[in-house]
């Protein structure tokens, strides 16, 4: 299935589900729980309690359909205390499924103001150094 990024909505429900629920009771869970429409087309994630399986519902126009994922190694989440039911993005759903948590947002390079720009103590080293090494002669100061 190809869904356009920016359009598609993921709700992730913030408490461990039983993953012998199928197409019905991932539908109960979204109706009753998530209080959401599930033939809306949008997607529903879920997972077990152990972190280590994921099931996501959604309907295409046609039907209900199911994907799963369980994990030979490792967790989807590592804490269930910081887990809430939430609305997030595809690419947020992607990077969950590959196991990476964005903990926080950072710009990963930042000029510095040039008020705060000053030579750091290795650099005042090595320009002492080089200035013990090279001596001007007479001639040159001239």
């Amino acid at each position: 299935m190809f869904f356009p990024e920016g359009q598609i909505r993921v709700h992730l429900y913030g408490q461990p589900v039983d993953m012998r629920k199928s197409f019905d009771g991932l539908y109960a869970l979204t109706r009753q729980q998530l209080g959401k429409d599930p033939l809306s087309g949008e997607l529903f994630a879920f997972i077990n309690r152990r972190a280590t399986q994921m099931k996501v519902l959604y309907f295409d126009r046609t039907g209900f359909c199911v994907w799963a994922k369980r994990l030979e190694a490792g967790r989807f989440i590592s804490d269930w205390r910081a887990v809430r039911t939430r609305e997030m993005d595809w690419t947020s759903l992607k990077l969950l499924l590959e196991g990476i948590v964005p903990a926080q947002q950072r710009k990963r390079f930042r000029r510095p103001d040039d008020a705060q720009i000053a030579p750091s103590h290795a650099a005042l080293t090595l320009q002492s150094q080089h200035a013990a090494r090279y001596r001007p002669t007479p001639a040159e100061c001239r």
